[in-house]
């Protein structure tokens, strides 16, 4: 299977967390594949800077200032987009938090924000997306971005709460598909879930979980954990398959990870 992306040239993809990581490396491979792509962040200065550099690519950055986590932010965000550019084509769920916490003696606010952004966020984003898409006619393609988190659940110190967020992506991922199947749609929706990504994130989380910053990244060194651009390869290839081939759920792991 040989896939191409030809077919999303000129359109409109939506990534959420934008700004930084593995929103920041898809939204630059989507650019440079002649795809426009509105990028959603609450730091969206970062984005700004990102679509300088991809000044004179096939494809055009936009960005929006939105918290994933207010309703009302993903809400005009898509009014933008609709008003200013059409129909959307993709949605990248990638917008995601852990948070510093247990669960023998945690905090409920940061377990609030952890499920808003990684499930409620996501949930409100694909419906947005769903409705614009089926208003156009058209056979888009939802990516969530999720995690081996979300199918397993490791010895990992503060995890709480993110590994039941994750199992809720695949979770939402097939009640999605079969969604659609019901209603006859010929939207795609597929997860993607590598192992660790060497990110702003995941460093801030091997830093809060107490290394230092030095040692929260010699994983990358060391080829254990993957870089943002691999992920994004993979959300690309699955968004090259054919028409009638929908890749429902794609793990990555790095050669040397040990979990």
């Amino acid at each position: 299977m040989i896939g191409s992306l030809d077919k999303w040239k000129g359109k409109v993809a939506v990534v959420t967390g934008a700004s930084s990581g593995i929103g920041a490396a898809t939204s630059q491979k989507l650019v440079e594949a002649g795809i426009h792509v509105v990028g959603l962040a609450r730091r969206k200065e970062k984005i700004d800077d990102l679509a300088k550099l991809l000044t004179g690519k096939p494809g055009k950055l936009y960005s929006i200032k939105a918290d994933i986590t207010q309703e009302d932010d993903i809400l005009k965000a898509f009014q933008w987009i609709k008003d200013n550019l059409g129909a959307v084509h993709i949605l990248i769920n990638n917008a995601g938090i852990s948070r510093l916490t247990t669960l023998v003696d945690g905090n409920a606010q940061m377990w609030r924000d952890v499920f808003n952004t990684n499930v409620l966020g996501l949930c409100i984003a694909t419906r947005e997306a769903c409705r614009n898409m089926k208003e156009n006619n058209v056979n888009g393609h939802i990516v969530h971005v999720n995690s081996f988190l979300g199918h397993r659940v490791i010895l990992f110190p503060n995890l709480n709460v993110y590994p039941a967020s994750k199992f809720a992506v695949t979770a939402l991922t097939e009640t999605l598909r079969q969604e659609l199947n019901l209603i006859g749609s010929k939207i795609k929706i597929s997860s993607i879930s590598p192992a660790g990504v060497d990110s702003e994130f995941s460093q801030a989380k091997q830093i809060a979980s107490g290394l230092s910053p030095s040692d929260a990244s010699i994983g990358s060194r060391e080829g254990i954990y993957l870089k943002s651009e691999d992920v994004a390869d993979a959300i690309l290839y699955v968004l090259s398959t054919p028409p009638f081939v929908q890749i429902h759920e794609l793990m990555l792991h790095s050669v040397n990870t040990h979990f």
